[in-house]
C-alpha cells in the first residue's frame, strides 16, 4: 500500500518525518512518496521532487513562481491520479497543497490536510476551500476543530509535534556549559527565518539589531540557526557586506533548539520559530517584514491584534511583535535589550511556555498516525 504526501518547507518536512516513521512503526508495508526534505527522505519517503521547490512566501513575491509552482502541481496531479496511492497527506503548505487535494479529491482520491491553515487569524473563507480539498484536517491547537465543527469538516486535534520534542525542564545550565558560556554572559539567539525570501528581508536587519545589542553589552555572544546552505551563504555575505564579520557569533546548521536553550533572549521571524522559542523557555521578540503590497493586503484580512504563535495560543501579547514599518534596527534592538534587562519578566514568560508546552504535548505522530489508519479502514497494527 502506497500513500501520496506532499510537505512544503523544513516544518513540513520534520512533520513528514515524524508521520512517515509513527505509521511505519504500526504498519511495516506502507509504503510513501512524493515531495519532502531530507527528514522524510531519512524516514523512508522516496521523493520525487525537493520540498524547498514550494519555499515561497508573500503575493508579490509569489508572482515570479506560479507558472513553476503551477507545472508542479500539474505534474504532482498527473502522476498522483495515474497511480492511484491509497491516500494523499498535505502537510502545511496550503496555497499549494489545497489546490493539489481539491484535484485529486475530485478524481476519487482520499484526502488529509495535516496542519490546519490560520483560518482563525485570516482568511475564514478558506474553510470552505478547505472542506472541498480535504477528507480529514489535522489540527496542531486545541480550538481548531471546533472551527471546522461548523462547517460541517471532520477535524482532529493532534497536538504539536515540536511540543513533544522539546524537554519539559529546562536545559540552559547544561546548554551553556556546553558551549563553554560564562553564567553571566550575555547569549541571544537570531532566527531571521528559514526561506532565502525571509534572509533576504532580514539579514540586515538582524545583524544590525545584533550590532546594537553588543554595543551595549561587548561580551554578548550570538547563535544563528540557519536551516540550509543558501540562508547560511546569504546571511554570512550579508555579513560582510555591511561589514560586520567581527561580531561574535556562531553559525548553525538548524538546531534551532540549541539555540533557544542556550539563549537568554532571541529576535524571532514570525512562524513556527516563535512556537520553538517558546516551547524551549526562551524569551523573544518576533518580527517580520514582507513587500508593502503584501503587508497591506494581510491587514485589510487579519481579524486578531497579533501575528506571533505564543500570543495567538495565550490570547494576548505575551511577546513583543514588532512588524513592518515598526521592524527597525533602534526598535528591536531597544525590545530586546529591554527584555534582557528585565529578569522579573523573562521569569513569567518561561512559566508560561511551560503551560503552554504541557497543553500542547500529546504525543502528535501517534495521533496523526491514528488518524490516517482509520481512514484507510486498518487496523493499528499489522
Amino acid at each position: 500500500m502506497r500513500i501520496a504526501i506532499v510537505a512544503g518547507e523544513a516544518s513540513g518536512d520534520l512533520l513528514g518525518a515524524e508521520l512517515i516513521r509513527a505509521i511505519r512503526a504500526c504498519r511495516s508495508d506502507i509504503e510513501f512518496y512524493g515531495v519532502g526534505g531530507p527528514k522524510m527522505q531519512a524516514a523512508g519517503c522516496d521523493i520525487v521532487e525537493s520540498s524547498s521547490a514550494l519555499a515561497v512566501r508573500g503575493l508579490t513575491e509569489v508572482l515570479r513562481h506560479l507558472p513553476r509552482l503551477f507545472r508542479l502541481r500539474g505534474q504532482l496531479v498527473r502522476r498522483f491520479a495515474a497511480d492511484r496511492p491509497a491516500l494523499f497527506i498535505g502537510i502545511d503548505a496550503p496555497d499549494f497543497n489545497l489546490g493539489l487535494e481539491k484535484k485529486l479529491k475530485r478524481r476519487g482520491l482520499r484526502t488529509i490536510h495535516y496542519v490546519s491553515p490560520s483560518v482563525w487569524a485570516w482568511r475564514e473563507d478558506r474553510i470552505k476551500t478547505i472542506g472541498a480539498a480535504a477528507d480529514h484536517v489535522l489540527a496542531l491547537f486545541p480550538f481548531e476543530p471546533a472551527l471546522y465543527a461548523k462547517a460541517g469538516i471532520a477535524a482532529t486535534y493532534v497536538g504539536h509535534p515540536l511540543a513533544d520534542a522539546a524537554p519539559l525542564a529546562s536545559m540552559r545550565e547544561e546548554r551553556r556549559a556546553q558551549r563553554q558560556f560564562a553564567r553571566d554572559q550575555p547569549v541571544v539567539a537570531l532566527l531571521p527565518g528559514s526561506r532565502v525570501s525571509e534572509l533576504e528581508m532580514h539579514a540586515e536587519l538582524f545583524i544590525g539589531v545584533a550590532r546594537k545589542f553588543h554595543s551595549a553589552h561587548p561580551a554578548a555572544h550570538f547563535l544563528v540557526p540557519l536551516v540550509n546552505r543558501e540562508t547560511r551563504m546569504l546571511f554570512e555575505n550579508t555579513l560582510y557586506r555591511v561589514g560586520a564579520e567581527k561580531l561574535p557569533l556562531t553559525l548553525l546548521y538548524g538546531h534551532a533548539d540549541d539555540a533557544f536553550t542556550a539563549a537568554d533572549v532571541a529576535l524571532v521571524a514570525s512562524g513556527t520559530a516563535t512556537l520553538e522559542a517558546a516551547l524551549y523557555r526562551c524569551p523573544h521578540v518576533i518580527t517580520y517584514r514582507v513587500g508593502g503590497f503584501t503587508a497591506r493586503w494581510v491587514r485589510r484580512r487579519l481579524r486578531v491584534p497579533w501575528v506571533g504563535l505564543p500570543n495567538v495560543l495565550a490570547g494576548r501579547f505575551i511577546v513583543p511583535e514588532l512588524l513592518q514599518e515598526d521592524a527597525s534596527v533602534e526598535n528591536l534592538a531597544q525590545a530586546l535589550l529591554n527584555l534582557y534587562a528585565d529578569g522579573l519578566v523573562r521569569d513569567e514568560l518561561e512559566e508560561l511556555f511551560a503551560r503552554l508546552h504541557t497543553a500542547l504535548r500529546q504525543g502528535s505522530a501517534d495521533r496523526a498516525a491514528a488518524v490516517v489508519l482509520a481512514e484507510l479502514g486498518l487496523p493499528a497494527r499489522e
